[in-house]
């Protein structure tokens, strides 16, 4: 189905080559999954496949890379639309229309499907993910997790024999990632679907996976595999493989009915160790915000009903809850971007939406779920000064900020080329750098791979640390918030349903639960880091 002889390709300006002599071959009817570090040319391996390199993007590439019969040299994307269906990890950039039932009729429209056929795929594509009851929504009015699901649909309509799919899952809720994924599944074991992804997110895709191709890093060779043997030399790889690889396990889980059943020699070696577990540095001091009450109303939707939520200096809760289920909007609340129709905001003192954005930026800073929204210099080294100038700090503290979560990221590149967890790195040291008493983060690890989301953990730990701010992370990594949030707040139809420490919300739910704990329940361990803690300090010392 898909084949890569000797395939190199160069971008100009580039340090080197993005991949480097690839030799590759995917057969049809399987479920690939591209794995690797950011900047591993993942996403250049897709666009290669859709023949968005070289033809859109720019680059040289040398080499060939044959789909379904075509050589993409010659064909453009137009000339595969038919045979292969590519979705990016932006959805915004990938509407056509304005209605959810349009844009999934789109696409067929251009390929001239008969009405008849149309009418038929578009009902299915609802009713597989989900779609149903939002078909004559704006898709300007949609949660970032229903566009996702949308953009995937619009290429569902169409039938293709292959799809090419970048981070499909990183806007989802647990629920929703596993419907989509489910989907995926019915088309490679149904309908004989190739389908190729690149995802950071390995905890809820691997154990889907025929295959497995780890890149790991610019010019050097691929390695292809079953999903369990390249798990085992893989410098990425979802916590239930860290579990493994701290228990000794060979071979490797891959899912957590694998690990639960290996799992109680594990528990008896932890025996009555109980995990160090997160507390706020100053929970019970000075509340930098306070929401009391608060209804939201956008158009015709109820975002927000009765909400009440405080936030102390030296926290970080995280804010979890299914797509649509008021996020974003309560986010968006506190920096003043939505009028309550009920209720009040006080952040630091202040009104949000009565407040000059000048003004407001000392006290509340927010990296949306678009950091585009933020960066607009023409350079990497532009922007940073630029938020240097703007909050008065020291020439040179946005570029430190920078270079711990994006080490070696060049000054002259343009934040439009960067990758997405690229361009979310960048917005976040923007907003870091004014040194805001409340950090808001919206899917803070959208395309960051495990390495930068460590060091993004790193860095958040130290702002909530000194007991100078609160942190409020609204996402659907389970994982993060594990790790990370002392406090877990959870949205269900814009009321709070739950609030309360981390571990104690989310170790019972179904969808909110971290790997480590579906695989250690009932005992209270949350994450790998705990296990090796705890399993280091049982070791017998050696005497000498």
């Amino acid at each position: 189905m898909i084949t890569f002889e000797q395939v190199t390709v160069t971008y100009p300006d580039a340090a080197g080559p993005a991949l480097t002599g690839l030799d590759l071959h995917i057969p049809e009817g399987e479920l690939c999954l591209l794995v690797g570090p950011s900047g591993s040319g993942k996403s250049t391996l897709l666009g290669a496949v859709s023949g968005l390199v070289p033809h859109f993007t720019g680059g040289t590439l040398a080499g060939r890379v044959t789909v379904a019969g075509r050589d993409t040299r010659t064909h453009r994307p137009r000339d595969l639309a038919d045979a292969v269906g590519s979705v990016g990890q932006d959805p915004l950039s990938h509407f056509v229309t304005d209605t959810v039932e349009d844009e999934l009729a789109y696409g067929m429209e251009s390929l001239g499907t008969p009405p008849e056929v149309m009418r038929r795929r578009v009902e299915e594509t609802l009713d597989l993910l989900g779609l149903a009851e939002l078909r004559d929504r704006p898709i300007s009015a949609l949660s970032g997790g229903q566009q996702q699901r949308v953009a995937i649909g619009s290429v569902l309509t169409v039938n293709p024999r292959l799809l090419v799919l970048d981070e499909p899952t990183s806007a989802l809720d647990p629920a929703a990632a596993e419907e989509v994924l489910a989907v995926l599944q019915r088309l490679v074991h149904d309908l004989g679907t190739t389908v190729l992804l690149a995802e950071h997110r390995l905890e809820r895709v691997v154990q889907y996976a025929d295959r497995v191709v780890l890149l790991p890093g610019p010019g050097l060779p691929p390695v292809v595999g079953e999903p369990a043997e390249v798990m085992a030399a893989s410098p990425v790889f979802p916590p239930v493989v860290g579990l493994g690889r701290a228990a000794g396990w060979s071979p490797l889980p891959l899912s957590i009915r694998d690990a639960r059943r290996r799992a109680a020699p594990l528990r008896a070696r932890l025996g009555a160790a109980v995990p160090v577990q997160r507390t706020a540095a100053a929970a019970s001091g000075e509340p930098v915000a306070e929401v009391r009450g608060l209804a939201v109303r956008r158009g015709p939707v109820a975002a927000l009903r009765g909400v009440d939520l405080t936030l102390h200096r030296g926290s970080v809760t995280a804010l979890m809850g299914r797509n649509g289920a008021g996020k974003s909007t309560l986010l968006g609340s506190l920096v003043g971007l939505h009028t309550p129709s009920t209720g009040s905001v006080r952040v630091a003192g202040l009104t949000p939406h009565r407040t000059r954005p000048a003004q407001l930026v000392r006290r509340v800073g927010l990296v949306p779920q678009d950091p585009r929204d933020l960066l607009y210099r023409e350079t990497v080294a532009a922007e940073c000064a630029s938020a240097d100038e703007d909050c008065g700090a020291a020439p040179g503290t946005c570029r430190a900020l920078v270079e711990r979560l994006l080490p070696g990221l060049a000054d002259g590149s343009h934040p439009r080329d960067l990758s997405e967890g690229q361009r979310l790195s960048l917005a976040l040291a923007v907003v870091l750098t004014a040194r805001p008493p409340l950090l808001l983060l919206d899917e803070p690890t959208r395309g960051l791979d495990y390495a930068a989301k460590g060091r993004l953990v790193e860095i958040v730990r130290e702002l909530a640390a000194d007991g100078s701010r609160a942190v409020l992370l609204a996402t659907h990594d389970v994982e993060l918030a594990a790790e990370l949030a002392d406090r877990t707040v959870i949205l269900a139809e814009g009321e709070v349903v739950a609030d309360g420490p981390t571990g104690s919300v989310v170790t019972g739910s179904p969808a909110f639960a971290p790997q480590v704990a579906k695989v250690l329940a009932p005992d209270p361990w949350l994450t790998v880091e705990q296990v090796r803690g705890a399993l280091a300090a049982a070791q017998p010392e050696v005497s000498a």
